[in-house]
């Protein structure tokens, strides 16, 4: 195993992050001894009390209990576009900002140098530069909640004015670390400031500027072939047609390949309508798993449908037993492996433009009964088609490929392959009655969700989609595939910049 690979078997158990918000278990490893140059002081601040530059995690310990409120305000648990790409940005000025403190890691946006072996004989130096990349990127991504972010560097007696670019201290490199990562990524297709083209007024941050739009209407359905919209509700009396969200992704610069066309899914023939015995099977399949929902799968189904914690719960598990340098680069390997996902599978979902389970159902059988779940709390009923819903919100974007199954299949391969092993220990506890869609009702007890290998969590993540109705098994089958060739990509791309052979 390499440096790396062996920091992540040292330590104690403490607590792992997707985009600063706490959640599974990690791990830091105790540094040796010696100071850094000192940071500038905040006037009249005091460090945190508990807090140790020495031997402590500044991303997880000082922003993690302050960031998980505001992240989850601003983006939804399940806008999985938006919440892979803001734990990627942050992840990549992580790694750019302690690799001038590794003996041989290259920052993946800057060149910063390498600072002497001396300055990283505990995690003071890094913490600092940690600090002040963190700082810089929070205040860029949520400026809303900037009071937050200053409050938190004055609690440890750093000064957030300091904007000091030298190289030779921590704050320069950490200042430096997130001004390239937002240098680089602002305009990498994504629209994030909405200036795309020259806007200069009234930007729409995230707005498509593809020219999508769908064959069908929420109202009309021209193509039963097609993605279809659906008139989506929060409740209130509030109804909105649902929009490809992000379509654009699929011009997004990836890291670890130049074209996603390299991970083109097989065409979905079951989705064409003119193959009607396939297309009425696949919907079948669909209605008789909403028929046999468990307790345990309507909980993972939500489970997995949350990002923040599907996803966060599995690299804070791996994380366990990391130092300072593998808890980043462990962070680093699974983000970009999602991040490079996402538009491989937004590629896709663009290509082939296809049918949702709810509007197939509807289509094939109209206001004909079929059984299946019929709503929450209500069990396995025989109801009208055109009543059916899914477990899981039907997502705002076409079906084939599920985003999320490769999110999934990515992440375990090349964390996996980081680690070295495909043996982890992942536990969920949900409490009894804690279901969003059935409150009070699932699950019946107090239940601990368990994976003790990544391929079983991988499995578990796209049968989600699947048991929850939003996905037919083909999509599910052939993400797993594109995941994981995902994963081989991106772990090598991030050793690679881990050993300095790039």
């Amino acid at each position: 195993m390499k440096q790396s690979d062996t920091s992540l078997r040292q330590g104690t158990p403490r607590r792992s992050m997707l985009f600063g918000i706490a959640s599974g278990a990690g791990a830091l490893a105790v540094g040796g001894v010696g100071l850094a140059a000192p940071a500038t002081a905040a006037p009249g601040a005091r460090p945190r009390e508990g807090f140790d530059f020495d031997t402590g995690n500044a991303p997880l310990e000082v922003f993690g209990p302050v960031s998980a409120d505001p992240v989850r305000a601003e983006i939804h648990p399940s806008d999985a576009t938006l919440i892979i790409r803001f734990s990627n940005l942050m992840a990549h000025a992580w790694f750019d900002a302690i690799a001038p403190y590794h003996p041989t890691a290259v920052g993946i946006h800057s060149e910063l140098g390498r600072r002497p072996a001396s300055e990283a004989k505990t995690n003071r130096n890094k913490n600092i530069a940690l600090l002040y990349a963190s700082y810089r990127m929070y205040s860029t991504l949520l400026p809303m909640y900037e009071d937050v972010w200053r409050t938190s560097m004055e609690s440890v007696g750093m000064n957030p004015d300091d904007e000091r670019e030298d190289t030779r201290t921590p704050v320069g490199i950490g200042n430096l670390a997130a001004k390239n990562v937002l240098k680089n990524r602002m305009h990498d297709g994504m629209n994030q400031l909405g200036d795309h083209g020259g806007r200069e007024h009234n930007r729409q941050p995230f707005e498509d500027y593809t020219g999508y739009q769908p064959v069908n209407t929420a109202y009309k359905l021209r193509n039963p072939s097609r993605w279809q919209p659906r008139i989506a509700t929060k409740g209130g009396g509030i109804f909105h047609v649902q929009q490809f969200v992000t379509p654009q992704l699929q011009h997004v610069r990836p890291y670890s390949y130049s074209d996603p066309g390299a991970f083109r899914v097989p065409e979905p023939r079951a989705s064409d309508h003119h193959n009607r015995r396939a297309y009425k099977a696949q919907a079948d399949e669909v209605l008789a798993a909403s028929a046999r929902l468990t307790d345990e799968q309507k909980t993972k189904c939500e489970m997995f449908d949350n990002k923040f914690v599907s996803l966060g719960s599995a690299v804070g598990s791996a994380a366990e037993g990391a130092d300072l340098d593998g808890w980043v680069h462990l962070h680093t390997v699974a983000d970009t492996a999602t991040f490079d996902a996402s538009i491989a599978a937004w590629y896709g979902k663009n290509v082939y433009d296809t049918v949702r389970p709810f509007t197939a159902i509807r289509h094939l059988y109209g206001d004909r009964p079929v059984r299946a779940w019929g709503g929450p709390g209500k069990g396995t009923v025989r109801l009208p088609a055109s009543h059916w819903q899914s477990y899981l919100g039907t997502p705002d974007h076409p079906e084939y490929p599920s985003g999320s199954t490769a999110l999934c299949a990515a992440e375990a391969r090349a964390v996996s392959s980081f680690l070295g092993t495909d043996a982890i220990r992942i536990r969920v506890t949900r409490a009894k009655g804690s279901s969003v869609v059935e409150p009070g009702v699932t699950p019946h007890e107090d239940t601990v969700l368990s994976w003790d290998n990544w391929t079983d969590w991988r499995r578990d993540c796209g049968l989600s989609r699947f048991w929850g109705g939003v996905h037919f098994m083909a999509a599910v089958e052939e993400s797993w595939d594109m995941g994981r060739k995902v994963g081989d990509s991106a772990f090598a791309f991030v050793r690679k910049h881990i050993d300095g052979e790039v």
